[in-house]
């Protein structure tokens, strides 16, 4: 997947390095208000990634693929809201900042700090936050697709903050986004500024289905993001179906 150009071959899926993404990481972080807190010098050492045994079929295996990939993420989604907010007769404030970090409490949130092996976006400070390692771990398995799913979820959180969009429960607020991200997705296919490579949508089927909450788990308690089949079914509403499909009204 790429912005005007398919860029891989499907391959399978190797395991499933995200089975935490988002839903350990969907925080709204925060009552506090101000800027990602950056504790002292990074302790030097090697990066913890995956080696070439666990990397996906498809070649995505390049530090430089992920750190472009990533930001036309950034990039596609700022001008898709723009554009979303000018129809409307708003004007859209791009999310402050993207924060990559390494380590366990490298960044905090509202003055918690946030895990390894996370993506979440913040509204204490406005801005994503993501464990690099990890993430690059994840695009080198599941493939770049995904990532544009993890980039479009996240910011979606940051419109619902623009937009008011509060619910009692947390579920409501996770499949809404997961339904926002699949029109960001969506919509940029229809108008020709992304193209999907064959097997692109299995990518966002099967990431979709390793994220999904335990079966078990109540969909009242609080960080429940939904079912597998549920988050799958909100994503392709909002990808076949564009924004009207995700309740924003």
């Amino acid at each position: 997947m790429g912005e005007k150009a398919g860029r891989r071959r499907p391959g399978p899926l190797a395991g499933l390095l995200v089975a935490v993404v988002v839903a350990a990481g969907c925080m709204g972080g925060g009552l506090d208000q101000g800027d990602p807190e950056q504790p002292g010098p990074r302790q030097n050492g090697p990066a913890a990634s995956p080696g070439a045994g666990s990397t996906r079929a498809d070649g995505t295996t390049s530090v430089a693929e992920f750190k472009q990939d990533f930001s036309d993420a950034v990039g596609i989604a700022e001008r898709y809201w723009t554009d979303r907010f000018r129809a409307s007769g708003k004007q859209f404030q791009p999310i402050r900042r993207v924060v990559p970090y390494t380590r366990s409490g490298e960044v905090s949130c509202g003055g918690e700090g946030l895990p390894r092996n996370n993506a979440v976006y913040c509204s204490a400070g406005d801005f994503i936050a993501y464990d690099v390692n990890w993430s690059v771990g994840a695009f080198r398995q599941v493939g770049d697709a995904f990532l544009f799913y993890l980039l479009g979820h996240e910011y979606a959180h940051g419109v619902q903050v623009r937009l008011g969009i509060r619910y009692n429960f947390t579920i409501q607020q996770e499949l809404q986004a997961d339904c926002m991200a699949g029109a960001y997705i969506g919509d940029n296919v229809r108008s020709g500024t992304l193209t999907l490579a064959e097997g692109d949508l299995d990518e966002f089927r099967e990431g979709l289905l390793a994220v999904g909450d335990d079966p078990n788990q109540p969909w009242f308690a609080e960080g429940s993001h939904g079912t597998a089949e549920q988050r799958t079914d909100s994503f392709f509403r909002g990808y076949k179906n564009s924004l009207d499909a995700c309740g924003l009204g």
